[in-house]
């Protein structure tokens, strides 16, 4: 993070009572013309971006071009490796579409890695999100009404600041993976209906017809398949922007049918497409971690996964390494409970995530002991370092809040962030806890 003395002059600045009453109003009227809610909640109650120095940002983006590389070489693995792959616990028809020819090189041409910079400024990932990286057009919208905010054009004045639009790099990730079978003209932004993610999605369709595109947003029991064509409301689709998640499509079947068959055939590009699965479960981090999975990546990689990926394993019975030596995994877990967190493999917004620092040893270790028989992942705790933030609540407080920075992705170069804070020890959008705040990189 920036010193100081930028953060400093950014809270002095809302001393001013009038200039920040017009920047608190500022913030929640442009969040409301732009529809900036998740579900009915503001996207924002942060009267301050995050502000990130140069050099830090560019630490943060080596850092995750590095170990992309190193996720790029895993999937290859996993593609030809039978054994390696059974480690991700795939059901078959997740398998089956992993192994399909996506029609393009990267199975995750746009993804997401979300980590978190310690008190040594060093920044360390715990999540990968290889199948529907989000939050993008929210990031740029959001960007946009900070722009408005009297406090930010005063800030201006005394340093410049670089944000990051992302939308247009997702929109090049489309046209390039669609590039080898043809134009892209109709792209479909597909999720179930009755998502608090609708605003996004409806952002992203206005965003593709000021490109000249023709976009719709459909679930997927509105495609329908025939003749090696796939169509919603009519109109024959090139690209499926794919929102929904492998797991749920293939929990629906019937409703799945058009999109997979589509996908199957080669008939349309989907992005992310479905060998995505491969490095969205969390088993992947493991796979980076496990020192017997080392030979794997170059050198480089292995330095990289070593500071910037934290101790990480698949609850199994049976023994690892840890600090330099053989332990029996469950009994390390269980007798070391605020060293650990437990997460199901494949879920998302925080779902099942147990921080073993936050419940009674009783709970744990009925959740280790599930774990074991289900499909986790055991990852060694990060510093969450916390920062003053102004926040809205009946007047502005300044709050000592959880950040997180998610670097985007796309074809294996880093454009822009994610940043999300939170009150409470697990920063989730979805999981109700967390605000959304832009980046900007700070220079005095």
């Amino acid at each position: 993070m920036v010193t100081p003395h930028p953060l400093i002059e950014y809270h002095e600045l809302l001393e001013d009572t009038e200039l920040a009453a017009e920047s608190a109003a500022a913030l929640s009227d442009g969040q409301r013309a732009r529809r900036l809610v998740f579900g009915n909640r503001p996207l924002c109650v942060a009267l301050r971006p995050n502000l990130i120095s140069r050099a830090q940002y560019d630490e943060i983006t080596e850092a995750s071009e590095t170990l992309y590389a190193a996720f790029d070489r895993l999937e290859q693995a996993l593609l030809h490796d039978d054994d390696l792959r059974l480690e991700l616990d795939l059901d078959p028809r997740e398998a089956e579409l992993a192994l399909a020819d996506p029609g393009f090189r990267a199975s995750s041409p746009s993804a997401r890695l979300d980590g978190f910079v310690g008190d040594d400024g060093v920044i360390r990932f715990v999540e990968y999100n290889a199948e529907s990286p989000a939050g993008m057009a929210y990031n740029d919208e959001l960007a946009a009404v900070f722009a408005t905010l009297p406090v930010m054009r005063a800030f201006k004045k005394r340093h410049r600041l670089r944000a990051f639009p992302v939308r247009g790099k997702q929109l090049g990730v489309l046209r390039r993976a669609r590039r080898p079978r043809g134009e892209l003209k109709t792209v479909a932004i597909v999720d179930w209906r009755g998502l608090p993610t609708l605003t996004e999605f409806e952002m992203f369709a206005h965003y593709f017809e000021e490109q000249g595109l023709k976009a719709i947003i459909c679930a997927p029991q509105d495609l329908t398949y025939a003749r090696k064509a796939l169509r919603a409301n009519g109109a024959r689709i090139d690209v499926v922007y794919r929102r929904v998640l492998t797991s749920e499509l293939l929990a629906k079947p019937d409703l799945a049918k058009a999109l997979v068959d589509a996908y199957l055939d080669g008939a349309v590009t989907v992005v992310n497409s479905f060998r995505a699965k491969l490095l969205h479960k969390k088993m992947s981090l493991a796979l980076l971690s496990d020192d017997r999975y080392a030979k794997l990546y170059t050198p480089e990689q292995r330095k990289a996964i070593a500071i910037h990926i934290p101790w990480t394993r698949k609850m199994h019975e049976g023994h690892t390494t840890y600090g330099g030596k053989v332990v029996d995994l469950a009994d390390l877990v269980i007798n070391r409970k605020d060293r650990f967190v437990l997460k199901p493999n494949d879920e998302y917004g925080g779902k099942g995530v147990v921080l073993g620092w936050t419940v009674e040893q009783h709970e744990w270790e009925q959740t280790v002991l599930a774990g074991l028989t289900a499909s986790y992942v055991v990852q060694e705790r990060v510093s969450v370092p916390r920062y003053p933030f102004p926040v809205l609540l009946d007047r502005i407080h300044y709050l000592d809040l959880a950040i997180d920075h998610d670097p985007y992705l796309f074809w294996g170069a880093v454009s822009g962030c994610l940043t999300r804070l939170s009150s409470s020890a697990l920063l989730n959008v979805t999981a109700g806890a967390g605000s959304v705040v832009p980046t900007y990189i700070v220079d005095s």
